[in-house]
């Protein structure tokens, strides 16, 4: 199936009819991926709660805030499923500290760039092979690269489709559901954190500034991506 034809099976369907049909074209091959924010928490909600056979997997980069390790927790009681952890590779872990020490990401965006393969990139295509369609939760409006991104793409490198369900919905949207279907969410969010990832590379934002400007906040011009999504 080319991403035309299937662009065009997925069209004008709910998000949990999209998830659905997937597993049919895909049986066993599909992964949704979480972060543990709000909007990985409302794709959560949608594939838990309708028993949708999609697999949901999490990185732990090993330097999480313990706000994400308690909703992560929230979330296995709420839903009673499983959610396959992937860890960075401990080898290379103990070299870049060894070598650099443990805030190497501060002194260099090339140091920073290194610290997010090993911890989430290698993990990640651990976690993606074998599978054809990846699904994750970026919208269009948490970034200038992301606006430029589609719905629904197909990853050359790792030969699968990225399919972002959420893509069209709107801030406001997202924190809606999570509230009319009482989902587990970081409370960070509550606090000025838009984006969450690891907690020595984020910050609360203020009132005005860009969506990822809480990411990686010490660095100037470039995009704030850890190359998962964008290289």
């Amino acid at each position: 199936m080319d991403i035309k034809e299937l662009k065009s099976s997925l069209k004008s369907k709910t998000v949990e009819d999209q998830l659905d049909l997937l597993t049919e074209i895909f049986p066993d091959r599909v992964l949704f991926t979480t972060s543990f924010g709000i909007e990985d928490q409302v794709l959560t909600h949608m594939i838990f709660e309708n028993k949708i056979r999609i697999q949901v997997a999490t990185l732990d980069t090993g330097r999480l805030f313990p706000e994400t390790y308690k909703v992560f927790n929230e979330t296995l009681k709420k839903y009673q499923k499983h959610i396959h952890v992937y860890f960075p590779d401990h080898e290379d872990i103990e070299k870049m500290v060894t070598a650099k020490g443990p805030y190497s990401f501060y002194y260099s965006k090339e140091n920073r760039i290194e610290c997010c393969r090993i911890r989430k990139v290698v993990p990640l295509n651990r976690a993606l092979k074998g599978k054809e369609v990846w699904i994750s939760g970026i919208r269009a409006a948490q970034s200038d690269n992301r606006s430029n991104m589609d719905w629904l793409e197909y990853d050359e490198e790792r030969k699968l489709f990225k399919f972002y369900p959420l893509f069209d919905w709107s801030f406001d949207k997202v924190k809606e559901f999570v509230k009319d279907n009482q989902v587990p969410y970081n409370i960070l969010h509550d606090k000025g954190f838009v984006s969450i990832g690891c907690e020595p590379c984020t910050r609360a934002i203020q009132p005005g500034e860009d969506f990822r400007a809480g990411r990686w906040w010490w660095e100037q011009g470039g995009t704030k991506e850890c190359g998962c999504h964008v290289k």
